[in-house]
């Protein structure tokens, strides 16, 4: 058992290191994701759906958010575990948030990678990454597991 517990910290810096040399072999560096987050939530606040509702939540305190958009992102790439916020308890509850906005969100981050990303392969990976977060979010907030009983379904 000692040694699992000794283990895990040259475990977690194992995946931080390769982590970082994937990222780094991409272009993708802290420079780059302070651009892809600015250069996006100024594409979202510009976005006639989706600007009222994050502005609607986050006025007054975009700052903040920026600067935790930054973590998150820096964190999921680089491994790091700098980020430690509850996604799903944070989009609880956001007036108009609706399911049928993740699929916009995800068109806006698209072309902002088109812009931004700094090899294509760094594109992909962020792409996969915005979709898995988009559905998992949308599981979270949206699913009601009633809707599959098949004794509830007409035909």
């Amino acid at each position: 058992m000692d040694n699992d517990i000794q283990g895990r910290p040259a475990h977690v810096a194992a995946i931080r290191e390769r982590a970082e040399a994937e990222m780094r072999d991409m272009g993708v560096d802290a420079a780059f994701i302070d651009r892809l987050v600015e250069t996006f939530y100024a594409r979202v606040l510009a976005h006639p759906d989706l600007g009222p509702v994050f502005d609607a939540r986050l006025s007054g305190r975009w700052p903040e958010h920026m600067a935790k958009m930054k973590s998150f992102w820096s964190a999921v790439a680089f491994r790091s575990g700098a980020y430690g916020g509850k996604p799903v308890q944070a989009h609880t509850g956001v007036q108009k948030l609706t399911p049928d906005l993740f699929p916009k969100w995800l068109s806006l981050f698209a072309a902002t990678l088109d812009d931004v990303a700094p090899s294509p392969e760094a594109k992909a990976w962020f792409m996969a990454t915005a979709e898995r977060i988009a559905r998992s979010l949308t599981l979270s907030l949206f699913y009601n597991p009633a809707l599959d009983d098949p004794m509830k379904k007409t035909s």
